[in-house]
């Protein structure tokens, strides 16, 4: 790569990075790679890239943490809290507001690590709002941002080139593709996407509700899933643009009723699953990497068969060592903990851990796989559990910090 006057750029000054090991090793491998097969390369990154994080996770010593908040109504949050979790201890330093904001409750990193994005959770047009991060302290800067194009944005990704921000709109139903710049600024939407429909629960299922949006391990497909019609809708990419458009064929259809909110995949890329607000259930699938397909192959409750409460599940994530999964319950008040199978992804129920947890809207497992953080709330908590690796249980460790209306925890 040449810029003004012909010099010459190594691959890591032409990202921005510092010569660092890492950063020289991307290069090396870059340069080695880069006019191989396009699958057999980005297997390749896909290895090296997990290769490289053990290693720079091993030495670490503590994670920054974001939080998102809701900032409407009493006792609620000013926007987005960050904080710094001791791996060794599980102690959680003491939260300082990062940037103020109206309604961040979901949260997601850029690839780079260089940005943050939140939404604005808003009963009138919403927005997806950029920063950027300061990774020796966590500050954030903000950036701009842009129209989610729908009511109600809840949740947000990014894809595997850090060039496009996915958003789920719940209230409109709808979807939007995002542009993000080289600065980390969001631009125009390069698509979006109207649902149409209903299904069987007349409260919360007469129109569409758009709840969660995800890509593929290999970045391929993308996966939406809409509360309001029980359906996950299924998406190709082009790799050129980014853009998006319906698979064939374009949603997979759950059972009537179960109300799909959050998906996640399996570190192994063949399972998926997804963890239904509305019967309280996750549904297994099968996923097939070359046409986008998935079959469902489980159906499994996130509460004893006896509970009579109501009862909404949220979050779902798979431990980093592929063993095991974890759901959330609101109601239940509860994390349920399952042990996958390795051969045919279906899950094995462990344990429910109840200490100190109250509507747990959202959990993130820290990237070594040692600790999940549970945002409580309606307790304005984060509540430190230590993950026993071999069984899957959670260890409570007595650690916790006050934030109001916790939504969504994200690692840096």
């Amino acid at each position: 790569m040449t810029v003004g006057g012909g010099l010459k750029r190594t691959p890591w000054q032409a990202r921005g990075l510092k010569k660092t090991p890492c950063a020289v090793a991307w290069a090396l491998i870059y340069a080695f790679f880069r006019d191989t097969h396009k699958v057999i390369r980005m297997k390749f990154f896909t290895i090296t890239a997990f290769f490289i994080m053990t290693i720079s996770t091993a030495s670490a010593k503590s994670f920054h943490l974001y939080v998102g908040t809701y900032t409407e109504g009493k006792n609620t949050g000013k926007g987005i809290y960050r904080s710094t979790l001791d791996l060794e201890t599980g102690q959680l330093s003491d939260a300082v507001l990062a940037a103020e904001a109206d309604n961040p409750s979901f949260l997601q990193i850029h690839p780079s690590r260089r940005f943050l994005y939140s939404i604005s959770e808003s009963n009138g047009t919403g927005y997806v709002n950029s920063f950027a991060v300061n990774r020796k302290t966590g500050e954030l800067k903000y950036l701009n941002h842009q129209q989610s194009n729908g009511i109600n944005p809840c949740h947000l990704s990014i894809s595997h080139t850090g060039k496009n921000l996915f958003v789920a709109n719940y209230t409109s139903g709808s979807i939007s593709d995002i542009s993000i710049r080289a600065n980390g600024k969001l631009a125009e939407p390069l698509c979006f996407f109207q649902y149409e429909g209903f299904s069987v629960n007349p409260n919360r299922q007469q129109s569409p509700h758009a709840h969660s949006i995800n890509s593929s391990p290999d970045g391929r497909f993308i996966f939406a899933a809409d509360l309001g019609t029980d359906k996950i809708m299924i998406y190709k990419s082009n790799p050129k643009t980014g853009s998006i458009s319906p698979n064939n064929p374009p949603f997979v259809k759950l059972k009537p009723g179960a109300g799909p909110r959050h998906f996640t995949f399996h570190p192994s890329g063949k399972f998926a699953y997804v963890i239904n607000e509305l019967d309280s259930t996750i549904t297994a699938f099968s996923y097939n990497s070359q046409s986008g397909n998935l079959t469902e192959i489980q159906i499994i409750k996130t509460i004893p068969e006896d509970y009579n409460g109501s009862n909404y599940p949220a979050e779902i994530c798979v431990h980093p060592n592929g063993k095991f999964l974890y759901g959330s319950n609101r109601g239940h008040d509860s994390i349920a903990a399952y042990k996958i199978n390795a051969g045919t992804g279906k899950l094995t129920f462990i344990e429910y851990e109840i200490a100190d947890i109250k509507t747990p809207r959202n959990f993130c497992i820290d990237p070594t796989g040692t600790f999940c953080l549970v945002a409580n709330q309606d307790s304005n908590s984060i509540v430190v559990f230590r993950i026993n690796v071999k069984t899957g249980t959670l260890e409570p460790t007595g650690c916790k910090i006050s934030i109001p209306k916790p939504a969504c925890v994200r690692f840096l």
